[in-house]
């Protein structure tokens, strides 16, 4: 649990102190497991993130349907998430990484996505967006938000982005209660994960540091009340797949 004499202010992986120290390793650590980021995302979750993202895209299709809307989809990685939403409708997509390897993969995935001018990936930091205020209908990202080196800075600058009445969704994992099955769950996820993603990646730090981070961020319910004092409004969150994953919505007000 996340103590109150220790907030969380962002993720700090092993051997940093500060947001730019964090950022920067963050950016290297998924660049390097950009070419095995695909297959690894799908062997340890077991297919279910496939499930999970086409969840997201199926809670948001009135947005998406509309062909004056604007999404954008920030730590897109590899664009699993943008490119299912481009596909689902008629809004333009853009999704946005900072990690230039991860782009160049999606890029290369999307390609056939038609009319492609209706995504776009571009290479840019989550906490300093280079987009005008009140540009964007809806704002996602599956399993990447845990990962900024400043939580609070990231909800304001997606909220500073978001059109009035705009939407967000922040798909995240998250740890499920203590009992038998949370007990198995988290030594799968701390033990038996970081070996399969060392095996076929081979940078053991990154998949050592998946379940540091998901246990160092906030329970969903922690998460929801940041989002409400941040000022979003229709906070809310939806718990997946026996307390593993979180979906988290909110609006800007209008």
């Amino acid at each position: 649990m996340v103590e109150p004499s220790t907030p969380v202010k962002g993720t700090r992986p092993e051997g940093v102190s500060t947001e730019a120290e964090a950022s920067h390793k963050v950016r290297a650590m998924f660049s390097q497991i950009a070419p095995k980021y695909d297959l690894l995302n799908h062997l340890l979750s077991l297919q279910l993130d496939r499930l999970w993202r086409a969840r997201v895209v199926r809670r948001f299709s009135t947005i998406l349907n509309r062909a004056d809307a604007s999404v954008l989809d920030l730590c897109c990685g590899t664009g699993d998430l943008a490119s299912g939403l481009a596909r689902a409708g008629k809004a333009s997509v853009i999704g946005a990484d900072f990690a230039h390897p991860m782009l160049v993969r999606a890029r290369a995935k999307t390609a056939n996505i038609a009319p492609s001018s209706r995504i776009l990936f571009l290479e840019a930091d989550a906490l300093q967006m280079p987009f005008a205020d009140k540009s964007f209908d809806l704002v996602t990202t599956a399993f990447g938000f845990r990962n900024l080196a400043n939580y609070e800075v990231g909800l304001r600058e997606i909220y500073r982005m978001l059109k009035p009445g705009g939407a967000v969704a922040i798909l995240e994992f998250t740890e499920p209660p203590r009992g038998a099955w949370g007990d198995l769950y988290k030594w799968y996820f701390r033990t038996i994960l970081p070996k399969i993603g060392a095996a076929i990646s081979g940078d053991r730090a990154a998949y050592t540091y998946l379940p540091k981070s998901v246990e160092r961020f906030f329970r969903p319910s922690e998460f929801a009340a940041l989002l409400t004092a941040v000022g979003y409004e229709t906070v809310d969150y939806s718990v997946w797949t026996f307390g593993t994953v979180a979906l988290h919505t909110a609006r800007r007000a209008l």
